[in-house]
């Protein structure tokens, strides 16, 4: 029987603490008193977890020397077997629990996600400003006189010139683009976008036209009036703000923004971006251009590309099917440069903008939005998916050689871009 009194011992067993009993009976086991430091007022001990060992229990802070807590001296409180290290002060990544904690993985992804915004963000950003800074904004339509009513849409004017600007003798050779100085429309389009899909509108460059009077771009002074005349010489005589007037005259359609391109421009934007794919129902041979085609699908490089579109003498329909040909390419080149391919790959995309932009002249107002809008456009004219019509301005026989408008059908082509309507009108020439 054990003659303990509640664990502790009786005052005459002290001096026999460590000698056995006298008893016969075996001595049972007795109750050792721990001594150990009671904890700190205001501490709340947490449950110990289901299932878990007491061992793992963490230990209450100690009074350190200097009467504060938690300070994980070796020598402050007793040791329970945890690691050094661990618990409130230890800083060894473990909760008071013992358990290191799950990681937070809702907010790593979303730190993750924020930092890739604002890294999107700031390359946008960045990219608009650099692609503003590369545009020649050399033409101020603001001095173009008797201007047309705005419509509804938006109304481009787009020119590709035959200019040899920063071209050695060498390019020149190579893309046969000749020795011409200054430079002259190669070809001239209107594209209009609205909420009835982009029209793209070729207008031959030998169409019998009147340049209206004009205020010159550089002397400020009238200038009379010019007789029937082809289309591309108000350019010649007087640059964009005059063919944009003698363009607004004939049509009585307002232009929005004018783009143009020079030769070596538009060659270094096919081979920035790796060539263009075309599809060509029947080949073709013109020395002047340079063009050497045969039938089925290719990839057209820059010096080819620009030989496409500059073929004239190989057709029996003269400027009429060039200006097709030219509508097929554009709207082909648009297509392939707007692919996720080309936009979402910086080393295809910025090679492809900065070869176009170094060469690219657009008006004061257009920014490298209003320059996406149109390119996109391009892209919707014809080919895959392609929402919009492209044709050339409606003509009625030819004049001293030069293309005659059929005027009933240019008024209402002119009333449904205007009233952004539906075009209707059709040009089979």
């Amino acid at each position: 029987m054990n003659e303990w009194r509640d664990g502790l011992p009786r005052d005459d067993d002290r001096n026999r603490y460590g000698r056995g009993s006298s008893s016969a009976q075996p001595e049972g086991a007795r109750a050792m008193r721990q001594v150990r430091r009671e904890p700190t007022a205001g501490y709340n001990e947490p449950p110990l977890p289901p299932g878990m060992s007491p061992r793992r229990q963490g230990v209450p802070p100690q009074p350190g020397r200097d009467g504060g807590h938690g300070g994980g001296r070796y020598d402050d409180g007793y040791n329970t077997g945890q690691v050094y290290g661990g618990g409130h002060g230890g800083g060894g990544g473990y909760g008071d629990d013992g358990y290191r904690p799950r990681p937070h993985w809702g907010r790593r992804i979303k730190r993750i996600l924020v930092t890739l915004v604002v890294v999107l963000l700031v390359v946008s950003v960045g990219t608009y400003f650099w692609a503003d800074s590369k545009m020649r904004k050399e033409v101020d339509l603001s001095k173009v006189i008797d201007r047309p009513e705005e419509g509804d849409g938006t109304n481009y004017l787009i020119v590709g010139s035959d200019s040899r600007e920063g071209m050695s003798a060498e390019d020149k050779k190579r893309l046969h683009t000749g020795g011409a100085e200054g430079k002259r429309t190669d070809s001239m389009m209107i594209l209009h976008t609205g909420s009835n899909g982009p029209t793209l509108i070729s207008l031959p460059r030998d169409s019998n036209i009147t340049i209206p009077e004009f205020r010159g771009s550089e002397s400020g002074k009238m200038q009379p009036a010019m007789g029937p005349n082809k289309l591309n010489a108000a350019y010649s005589i007087d640059g964009p703000q005059l063919l944009v007037r003698t363009v607004e005259y004939n049509t009585g359609l307002h232009i929005d923004h004018y783009a143009e391109i020079g030769f070596a421009g538009f060659a270094n934007i096919v081979d920035a971006i790796g060539g263009v794919d075309m599809k060509l129902d029947k080949g073709f041979k013109d020395k002047w251009s340079g063009a050497d085609f045969k039938a089925g699908e290719q990839t057209l490089n820059g010096q080819q590309a620009l030989a496409y579109v500059r073929t004239r003498h190989a057709f029996s329909g003269s400027d009429l099917d060039r200006t097709k040909n030219q509508q097929k390419f554009l709207s082909t080149l648009a297509h392939q440069v707007a692919s996720p391919g080309t936009i979402l790959n910086p080393f295809a995309l910025y090679p492809a903008m900065g070869a176009g932009l170094d060469t690219l002249i657009v008006d004061e107002d257009m920014g490298p939005y209003s320059l996406g809008k149109m390119f996109f456009a391009l892209k919707d004219v014809t080919g895959k998916g392609g929402e919009g019509k492209s044709m050339n301005m409606p003509t009625s026989g030819s004049v001293g050689g030069n293309l005659q408008w059929d005027m009933p059908k240019v008024k209402q082509l002119v009333n449904e871009l205007k009233n952004d309507d539906p075009v209707t009108v059709t040009a089979d020439q």
